[in-house]
């Protein structure tokens, strides 16, 4: 019996966490696991949060993800990051785009952005960060910071590469499939 595994994609609005969590999820139907979904929106539109809950294994009830239970999770923004850390089961993995996007209450001076936030990250999880906006322009478009970070969840994950790239196949647009591959690509081999 395979144990459920517990995957949080958090993000801002627009950088493409729906997306990534489609290609999780696709990946591991395709694998013949059970799998549940929940995405929470938020003001995903207007740069808001963006949470979504992945769970697999052999049966899964719920795609609800408890405070110390996510295995891993996915951050597009250091910030978010933060946020989900409760999130994290003890010794989970978090694996972090250390780009930074400024809230609005940063943006209109109503509050700072956290200072040294990486450094407070690592001292709670185990943290694989990387500038995954770098990786994606030299993919060929910074869209593919999603791809970046997939790359990266599955070389930490149980199931084959090609597996992950027969998905991103069906799932990605085909005019934006080479650049994906190659993002993908780089996100692998970190």
């Amino acid at each position: 019996m395979t144990e459920t595994k517990k995957i949080m994609i958090v993000g801002v609005g627009g950088q493409g966490t729906l997306l990534a969590s489609r290609i999780l999820g696709n990946t591991v139907i395709n694998e013949g696991y059970d799998v549940k979904l929940s995405e929470v929106h938020g003001t995903s539109q207007r740069g808001g949060s963006v949470v979504t809950y992945v769970k697999y294994g052999d049966k899964v009830y719920s795609p609800i993800i408890g405070k110390g239970e996510a295995d891993i999770i996915l951050a597009f923004e250091l910030l978010e990051a933060y946020r989900a850390l409760p999130y994290l089961k003890e010794g989970g993995k978090i694996i972090v785009n250390t780009q930074k996007m400024n809230p609005m209450p940063v943006i209109t001076g109503a509050a700072q952005y956290p200072e040294d936030i990486e450094k407070k990250i690592a001292e709670k999880a185990n943290l694989i960060a990387v500038d995954a906006l770098s990786l994606a322009k030299e993919a060929g478009n910074i869209k593919a910071v999603n791809v970046v970070l997939i790359g990266m969840l599955a070389k930490s994950s149980e199931i084959e590469k090609n597996a992950w790239i027969d998905t991103l196949k069906t799932t990605v647009p085909a005019k934006f499939l080479d650049v994906n591959l190659i993002a993908f690509e780089k996100g692998y081999q970190i």
